[in-house]
């Protein structure tokens, strides 16, 4: 075949090209540029298939006609090409024709005989010399016959290979096949399993919608309005729909719910046929034809081995006695072989032939052609097969495409569903869209205090950086004061303050009405919600929320935690300085955002309820939100135990920062007692001390240390006691100061150590006690510092001679305090593990209750569910036992009617049947036992209309006897009449087949005209001219005389056939130049005859025939005669006077 591109580009190859309607094969030539088009039309012409109706396949692809071979890797010798015909994939195609095997018949030869095979010896005298002859004729006899039967042998064995390889052809043609249907059906089936996977979720939560539509309504009805939001029509939700149309739209979708369940039904049936057929067609296999056969084909060979090794001794025996005779003639016999023994060997050999051989041979073909029979019937068996096989596949394919349709149109009445279902759904959305409403309120109040909160500490971090500018600039003052006139640093502008910066925050959400938490519990309780259907399910979401919370903790714990190691205590103390602002501290702006973040979750599970329904997901889809559910669950666990032990952890670093404490003040109470043992001359001892530089670096080497470790518990010390602590630090001097900073450090990093201490435990205790203890623990804590306090104050006021007493009565003060110091330590220490030890018991108890009530609602449910099902199994049982004994009764009165009609119908004669129905049917009706059943006076009905039809149907074959016989008789004549015309009608025909070619083959020697015969005879310059007798200048054209000279086995010297067409010329003078133009209008090419100039060439000449210029000439076009026949005396007289032959 042609190609687009040259051979050097494009890669030629052979096409394999398999028919599977008959296992024929063919081989194309054709590269890969080659169009799908081309080889359809190849195919066309080889095997008769119209491309309109080819089907052409490469493994799991179609070829497209516009597309070239090499968009589907061919040609390669790994791949073939499958030809299926459409027009066998038809309901209606009839089956193939049966094999038939052609083999040419070779015939065996005739018995030899002396009179047509005369040798030299039959004329010997010598009996035995004249026998040889004989047996030289019967062994090239046996030969001949033998090569006849192996020559047939093998013919039929080459036909039985060929079936062979056919069988195998149409079998991978079916595999080819039943593979493109398994990718269509595996598509199918997908599309299938997506449809009922969407189906069964709808069909789910709209039967959920639907059972409880009304328990949904009592729902609404049983809500109540907020008392502010409540009017005159709207006291609870219910009243927000309309009630009236919602119950029609209720009774609507049900309708519409049941008959689309019902499509649904049948949808199902019909794909379950399909898939029962397409499982049936891709099991069926064709190896079981061709199973044995393989073994037989191979089991052919050695009987054809068998054959040629005795053609092989025929062979040789032949040459034996050839030798011998020639021997004889030659008197080269030697003397102890004489004639005579040569014959009596001779017998042996020919009863071997005849006995042995030939038989054999005989036997051989009779096996191959047994193996032949069976292959052919094979090949039937397996074209049948094929036949049968592509209409079921075309009949799955055409389901398909149905199937595909109905999709499309399910689809479309999928959304009409949800459409339809979309008022119901508004019933279930409105409590939850309620709740979220009430929640949203909740956490936009929340909001609110929390960015009011983050003003007031924006406020506090701008008042702690003006006052470091204050006293920045104080100080400055101070040092350069006594240096520059104050004139001057006013004229500098340096005596200016920086300007107190206030934070208002305009008001806004004023119109929210007033609720809490406990409020959305009360007007719209979680139970209502509906979320889902099981405590169970209920309890793995409440804990997936406390494990949102817990790891929210946890993070904010870990925020905190790192945000206070960053403090500086240098900042500490300037916020020490600060005034407190209501609402700003960091406990309550965290509660704030606590509460604003619950309200969040609470309308989150409304939109989710609103959003997903947990009746709508199918078995595994529930399976799977569990089982994350549980896995967050347990994530949420983890977390929580690890933000326990990060509060164990701060705790612990607390308790070791106070024994720091501790020890400190022990060691500086132990130097303060040293120094006034010492110092008991010196009256001003203390004040003088504490002046010196190296009390100064003690106390300062105090105060780094408490840098380090108690940065973090100052920023939680209550405001109240900060203010005292600067008053009293702006009054005092020497160590007295020093002991007071010292005493209020130790108050704030307690005050804040049990302060943190509630907030982290604070959810695990009753509020009442909680707020107890630590009242108890403060007061303590205070009195001890004031204790330690007053000597500070009364200390510069002393004189000389009261040191002695004064010293005992502090060291005994400081002894007392000590020792309420460590009765409130051990007192903390007994809280802090008597409070551990409740929240764990509480902890424990909550989950064993929370545990129970699931369990407690999971059994009430499984017991209201089973006993459900038990009554609706009961009822259906009930209904089913009545339906079957009511199917029993009607089976049993129908078997009686049957057997009645049978007895009927086998015991009376054709004639009396109809007499015998209307018998049983008068006795039906009349029957008291029948009286009262609808389908007795049916059947009753029905053999009524039997008889009638019977006995219509006997007048009417009575009637049909006597037309046949009448019909039967006119034929008879009509016949006779018909041979008489057939006669007269071939006479006539006959007669003027016999004139009309007498008249047809009339040769024209005058002016030719179309449809006349003329005859053409070769003249002197090798071209055809016309035998005319007026009209000269005739002569054939150059296509007719290629016609002619191609059907004939030399070139002849006359031409006779019939004018088809007529061209009249007119010779033009010749061109001024040689040069050669594709124009051949005004030229003529000879014929090849003479083998002198190609037809090219006399297209080119412009005067091919010598004519004159200016000469008229005329070229005819003539079409071949069947039998045409022209006597050469005949053509030789082309200038006689007559005008017709």
């Amino acid at each position: 075949m042609s190609s687009c591109v040259s051979e050097a580009v494009a890669q030629m190859g052979k096409l394999v090209v398999h028919v599977a309607e008959n296992g024929h094969s063919y081989k194309i030539e054709c590269d890969e540029c080659t169009l799908v088009e081309g080889v359809q039309s190849f195919l066309e012409t080889a095997c008769g298939i119209p491309a309109s109706d080819q089907v052409l396949l490469c493994l799991d692809s179609k070829l497209e006609p516009y597309r070239t071979l090499s968009a589907y890797k061919l040609p390669s010798d790994e791949r073939v090409v499958f030809l299926f015909n459409r027009v066998r994939m038809r309901s209606q195609s009839p089956y193939p024709e049966l094999v038939q095997v052609e083999i040419i018949d070779i015939p065996d030869p005739p018995l030899p005989s002396p009179s047509q095979n005369h040798l030299a010896l039959d004329d010997a005298s010598d009996p035995a010399l004249k026998a040889l002859p004989s047996y030289e004729r019967q062994f090239r006899y046996h030969f001949d016959r033998g090569h006849a039967i192996y020559s047939r042998t093998q013919a039929k064995f080459k036909m039985c290979e060929r079936f062979f390889e056919e069988l195998k052809v149409q079998e991978k043609a079916l595999a080819i096949a039943s593979g493109n249907l398994d990718n269509y059906y595996t598509w199918i089936d997908k599309k299938y399993f997506d449809f009922i996977k969407c189906y069964s979720q709808q069909h789910r939560y709209h039967a959920n919608l639907l059972v409880t539509f009304v328990r949904d309504m009592e729902k609404l009805r049983s809500i109540k309005v907020l008392p502010a939001l409540q009017t005159a029509n709207r006291k609870c939700l219910l009243d927000f729909v309309k009630e009236e149309n919602l119950q029609k739209t209720w009774k609507d979708c049900s309708s519409l719910h049941k008959q689309f369940q019902n499509k649904v039904s049948e949808f199902k049936l019909e794909f379950g046929e399909l898939r029962n057929n397409a499982g049936h067609i891709l099991s069926d296999k064709a190896s079981f034809l061709i199973k044995d056969l393989e073994s037989s084909i191979r089991g052919g060979q050695p009987i054809i081995t068998e054959q040629k090794s005795i053609m092989q001794t025929l062979s040789e025996d032949v040459n034996t006695v050839k030798k011998l005779v020639d021997d004889c003639l030659s008197c080269q016999m030697s003397s102890s072989l004489r004639p005579h023994d040569a014959v009596s060997a001779l017998g042996p050999m020919y009863d071997s032939h005849d006995q042995n051989h030939l038989p054999r041979m005989q036997a051989c073909e009779g096996a191959i052609s047994s193996l032949l029979d069976l292959c052919r019937d094979k090949k039937n068996e397996m074209n049948i097969f094929v036949h049968n096989f592509m209409q079921k596949i075309a009949y799955i394919q055409h389901k398909i495409k149905d199937i595909c349709y109905t999709f499309s149109l399910f689809h479309e009445a999928l959304k009409r569903q949800d459409d339809q279902f979309k008022q119901l759904k508004v019933v279930r959305g409105i409590t939850p869209a309620y709740r979220a409403c009430l929640a949203e309120v909740v956490r936009r109040k929340a909001a609110m205090k929390f960015y009011m909160g983050k003003a007031g500490q924006l406020a506090e971090k701008l008042a702690k950086e003006r006052n470091t500018e204050v006293r920045r600039r104080e100080k400055f003052l101070r040092v350069n004061s006594s240096f520059i006139p104050r004139d001057i640093l006013a004229s500098m502008g340096l005596y200016d303050t920086p300007a107190t910066c206030d934070v208002n925050v305009a008001p806004f959400d004023s119109n929210l009405i007033d609720i809490d938490l406990i409020d959305l519990e009360c007007y719209a309780p979680e139970s209502l919600l509906g979320l889902f259907s099981k405590s169970e399910k209920h309890g793995t979401l409440k804990s997936s929320l406390s494990m949102s919370d817990s790891s929210y903790r946890a993070v904010e714990a870990e925020e905190v935690s790192g945000h206070l190691e960053k403090y500086d205590y240098g900042e500490v103390l300037d916020e020490l300085e600060l005034v407190g602002i209501a609402g700003t501290s960091k406990m309550e702006i965290e509660n704030v955002k606590l509460k604003a973040e619950l309200a969040s979750k609470v309308a989150l599970i409304c939109s989710m309820s609103v959003e997903l329904d947990y009746e709508s997901l199918d078995e595994s889809e529930q399976n799977n939100l569990l089982k994350n559910m549980a896995e967050k669950t347990s994530e949420a666990l983890n977390l929580k135990d690890e933000y326990g032990k990060l509060l164990q952890s701060m705790l612990k670093t607390k308790q070791k920062q106070c024994e720091s404490y501790e020890k400190h003040i022990q060691e500086l109470m132990q130097r303060l007692s040293n120094q006034h043992m010492q110092g008991d001359d010196e009256p001003n001892l203390t004040v003088s001390t504490t002046k010196t530089n190296d009390n100064k670096s003690e106390v300062s080497g105090f105060e780094s240390i408490h840098k380090c470790r108690a940065g973090e518990e100052v920023l939680c010390a209550s405001r109240t006691s900060k203010s005292g602590i600067l008053n009293e630090h702006d009054k005092s001097q020497g160590l007295d100061e020093k002991m007071t900073d010292s005493s209020s450090i130790l108050n704030s990093q307690l005050d804040s150590s049990l302060q943190d201490l509630h907030s982290e435990k604070g959810h695990l205790c009753d509020k009442d006690k909680m707020a107890m203890l630590q009242s108890d623990a403060e007061m303590s804590i205070i009195s001890s510092n004031m204790a330690v306090c007053t000597p500070q104050l009364i200390t510069p006021d002393l004189d000389s001679k009261g040191n002695g007493g004064l010293l005992a009565e502090l060291q005994n003060a400081l002894a007392e305090k000590s020792s309420q110091l460590d009765d409130a330590e051990a007192k903390t220490r007994a809280l802090t593990d008597e409070i551990s030890r409740l929240g764990g018991d509480l902890e424990a108890n909550q989950k064993l209750l929370d545990e129970s009530q699931m369990n407690c609602a999971h059994l009430e449910n499984c017991l209201h569910e089973a006993r459900e099902e038990a009554q609706t199994r009961l009822c259906a049982a009930d209904r089913r036992t009545s339906d079957y004994n009511a199917l029993r009764q009607t089976v049993v009165k129908m078997c009686g009617r049957f057997e009645r009609l049978r007895n009927c119908i086998s015991s009376t004669e054709v004639a009396a049947f109809a007499d015998s129905l209307h018998a049983l049917s008068q006795s039906l009706s009349s029957s008291p036992s029948e009286a009262g059943d609808d389908s007795a006076s049916e059947f009753c009905k029905c053999i009524q209309t039997l008889a009638d039809k019977v006995d219509l149907l006997s007048r009417q074959r009575a009637e049909f006897l006597e037309r046949s016989t009448e019909a039967e008789a006119a034929n008879k004549r009509l016949n006779k009449e018909l041979e008489e015309k057939k006669e007269l009608v071939n006479t006539l025909y006959l007669k003027h087949h016999l004139e009309w070619k007498a008249n047809k083959e009339k040769i024209c020697l005058g002016r030719l005209e179309v449809h006349e015969l003329a005859a053409f005879v070769l003249n002197s310059s090798g071209h055809y001219e016309a035998i005319n007798r007026s009209c000269p200048y005739y002569f054939l054209s150059v296509e007719s005389v290629a016609l002619f000279t191609e059907n004939a086995c030399r070139n002849q010297s006359y031409i006779l056939g019939q004018v088809v067409h007529i061209e009249r010329r007119v010779v033009k003078p010749p061109p001024p130049t040689l040069e050669q133009t594709d124009d051949g209008s005004d030229t003529l090419a000879s014929s090849d005859s003479g083998g002198n100039r190609s037809t090219l060439d006399q297209g080119l000449i412009p005067n091919p025939y010598g004519l004159p210029v200016g000469c008229e000439y005329f070229i005819v076009t003539i079409a071949m005669l069947p039998d045409a026949v022209l006597l050469p005396d005949l053509v030789a007289d082309r200038c006689d006077g007559r005008d017709q032959v």
